[in-house]
C-alpha cells in the first residue's frame, strides 16, 4: 500500500477510536461538531502575490493531488483502442470502442464525430452522473432523463464532437469488478481492491477519463486545442478534478456538485456521496478550493442549487472567495463563475443547460 494512503487510513482508525464528546458548535449537528473538532486543522489555501509564485504553488498542489490519488502505472501516450463498430446516425458518425486501462479492466466508450463540419472540430469529454443508476453510464449521452435536451444531439448540432465512457461499475462495466457483484456492492468491491493496491477508486476513475482524453486528442478530426469537459453530479466532480489535473482541457462546466469537504462534514453530509469519491489524506493538505484553483486561467463554470444537500452553500461561498483571486491574478477575472440557484436541489434546469452550451461555445471557439 502507498505510504501516504497507509498513514491516512491509520489516522481514520484513530479518529474512529476517539469517542470523546466535544462541546456543540453553533449551527452544526452535534456529531459533526465532534468529528470536526477531532480533526487536525486543514491548512488554509492562500493565493501568492505573484503569478510566478502561484505557478510554483500550482505545480506543488497538482503533484500532491496525483500522489494522494494513488500509485498508478503510467498511461501509454495513446491507448490501444479497439473499434467495435461505426454507425451512421445522420448528423454524426457513432463509433463504439474499448481500451485496456492497464488496471485489469477494459473500458467501453463512444465517440461521436459530426459530419457537416470542415476541418478539425472542437470536442467535449462528457462525464455521466452516479445517482445509483449503475445500469446507465455513458448511455446518459443519448437520453434527456437528467438533462433538458439529449446531450449528443445538442452538442453535435453545434459542430462539437463528444466522447463518453462508462465509469467503473456503470453501464457495460456493471458487474465486472473484482468479485463480479452488481451495483453498489460491486462499487464497494472496486474501491476495496484499489485500496489494497495503494490507490483510490477516484484516481482510477479519473485515470480512465484521461485515457479517453488521450484517445480523443489523437484523432485527426479533433482540434486538440479546443477540448472541454462537462457533467452533472458525479460527472460535475469528475469535470472540475479533470480540469485541475489536465491542461489539455480548455473549458469546463460542472453542474450540481461543487462540494467543499469540511463543509460537507459540518452539514452531516458524508452519506451524500459514494465511496468512489473519497481521497484519503486530502484534508491534511488542502480542501476543494485548492483543486478548483488549478483550473485558472482556463474558464470554469459551476452551477448549483442552494438546496442540493451534497453541496452545502457555506462551502460554495468559501470556494468562491478563495479562488476568484487566483483567476484575477492570472489575468482572467471573468474566467471563473459560480451561480447558486435559489430553491433548487440536485437538478439540471433549462437555464443551466443554456449557460453550459454558451460557456462551451465561448471557451472552445476557434482562433
Amino acid at each position: 500500500m502507498h505510504p501516504l494512503l497507509r498513514s491516512s487510513l491509520a489516522s481514520v482508525l484513530i479518529l474512529l477510536a476517539n469517542d470523546a464528546v466535544a462541546d456543540p458548535v453553533p449551527g452544526v449537528p452535534p456529531d459533526s461538531a465532534r468529528w470536526l473538532k477531532s480533526m487536525p486543522p486543514v491548512p488554509t489555501f492562500q493565493v501568492p502575490s505573484s503569478v510566478e509564485a502561484w505557478n510554483l504553488r500550482r505545480s506543488q498542489i497538482r503533484s500532491q493531488l496525483e500522489t494522494l490519488l494513488g500509485d498508478f502505472p503510467a498511461r501509454p501516450s495513446v491507448p490501444v483502442v479497439k473499434t467495435l463498430s461505426r454507425e451512421d446516425r445522420g448528423q454524426y458518425t457513432l463509433e463504439r470502442f474499448t481500451f485496456d486501462n492497464g488496471l485489469g479492466d477494459t473500458v467501453p466508450g463512444v465517440l461521436l464525430i459530426p459530419k457537416k463540419f470542415q476541418g478539425r472540430v472542437p470536442a467535449i469529454l462528457y462525464c455521466h452522473w452516479h445517482g445509483g443508476e449503475y445500469r446507465g453510464g455513458k448511455s446518459e449521452l443519448f437520453e434527456s432523463k437528467h438533462t433538458p435536451e439529449v446531450p449528443a444531439d445538442a452538442l453535435i448540432a453545434r459542430g462539437v464532437a463528444v466522447i463518453a465512457i462508462d465509469a467503473p461499475g456503470f453501464g457495460e462495466r456493471n458487474g465486472r469488478g473484482p468479485d463480479g457483484t452488481l451495483d453498489g456492492a460491486g462499487e464497494q468491491s472496486w474501491a476495496k481492491y484499489h485500496f489494497w493496491q495503494g490507490r483510490t477508486m477516484w484516481g482510477a476513475m479519473l485515470r480512465d477519463d484521461r485515457m479517453a482524453l488521450d484517445y480523443l486528442v489523437s484523432r485527426p478530426e479533433i482540434d486538440p486545442a479546443r477540448v472541454g469537459v462537462t457533467g452533472i453530479s458525479m460527472g460535475a466532480t469528475r469535470s472540475w478534478w479533470l480540469m485541475a489535473l489536465d491542461e489539455r482541457l480548455k473549458a469546463g462546466v460542472a453542474v450540481a456538485c461543487l462540494t467543499r469537504y469540511q463543509d460537507l462534514i459540518a452539514a452531516g453530509g458524508l452519506k451524500g456521496h459514494g465511496i468512489y469519491y473519497f481521497v484519503p489524506g486530502m484534508l491534511r493538505h488542502f480542501d476543494t478550493e485548492a483543486v478548483i484553483a488549478l483550473s485558472a486561467p482556463r474558464p470554469l463554470l459551476c452551477l448549483t442549487g442552494d438546496q442540493d444537500s451534497g453541496s452545502p452553500v457555506p462551502g460554495i461561498h468559501r470556494i468562491e472567495e478563495a479562488v476568484k483571486p487566483v483567476w484575477a491574478l492570472t489575468g482572467r477575472p471573468d474566467g471563473f463563475e459560480s451561480i447558486l440557484y435559489p430553491g433548487l436541489g440536485h437538478v439540471y434546469t433549462p437555464d443551466m443547460w443554456r449557460r453550459m452550451l454558451a460557456w462551451m461555445e465561448s471557451g472552445l471557439k476557434g482562433p
